[in-house]
């Protein structure tokens, strides 16, 4: 019994061609949407990172600057004048160049001072008509409830040593870089357009 040798084919070179540069050419397409695929994967992440890092930057500094600024107006009370070196509310160590008790322009004026680098100060708000928000200052109300009633009763000052003040910093973020949410509502206490980021601090009045 014979067996039939196999037949060789002989394959135009230029069909040949045409093969592998169809086969190269379905790799380079499929190799072209899957990085696509990933750029776009790594670029969200990459600006994640970097956007939501810069976020709690601002939240860090909302946060700091309602300490500090009710720090401020506890040593700046209805009795800062009566020490014998004129006391802890003299122009010379006022944000806003006032003597004599702090008032809500002048604890404004002391945040926006103080601004970060990296920190959009026109973004920045100490809301100042809520006495829920800031009190405890000398044309503001007192603060409610009393931390000590009986220190701070009915008959004391607005900003008498006893009471509390309460200061309250908010601000209108929004992400600087693209892919990312972003907010297309107001809300307070915060006066525009973005996620608010809002910090209140209260401290006891000490002079």
């Amino acid at each position: 019994m014979t067996t039939a040798s196999p037949k060789l084919v002989c394959v135009p070179k230029s069909a040949l061609r045409r093969k592998v540069a169809r086969s190269l050419s379905s790799q380079v397409g499929a190799a072209l949407v899957e990085y696509a695929f990933i750029v776009i994967v790594f670029l969200v992440i990459l600006f994640g990172i970097g956007g939501f890092s810069h976020m709690l930057y601002v939240y860090h500094y909302v946060n700091h600057a309602a300490k500090e600024a009710a720090r401020y107006a506890s040593v700046r009370g209805s009795t800062c004048t009566a020490d014998a070196d004129g006391g802890s509310c003299q122009v010379s160590n006022s944000a806003s160049g006032i003597s004599g008790p702090t008032t809500s322009t002048d604890v404004q004026t002391y945040v926006t001072n103080m601004v970060f680098a990296g920190v959009d100060s026109s973004k920045l708000v100490v809301p100042t008509t809520n006495s829920s928000l800031l009190c405890g200052v000398s044309d503001k109300t007192k603060c409610s409830p009393a931390i000590d009633s009986d220190i701070c009763n009915s008959t004391a000052a607005v900003n008498a040593p006893g009471c509390s003040v309460r200061v309250t910093v908010a601000y209108s973020y929004n992400f600087i870089f693209p892919l990312l949410p972003g907010s297309t509502t107001t809300t307070a206490p915060c006066t525009s357009v973005g996620f608010c980021l809002k910090s209140t601090a209260e401290m006891i009045i000490i002079h």
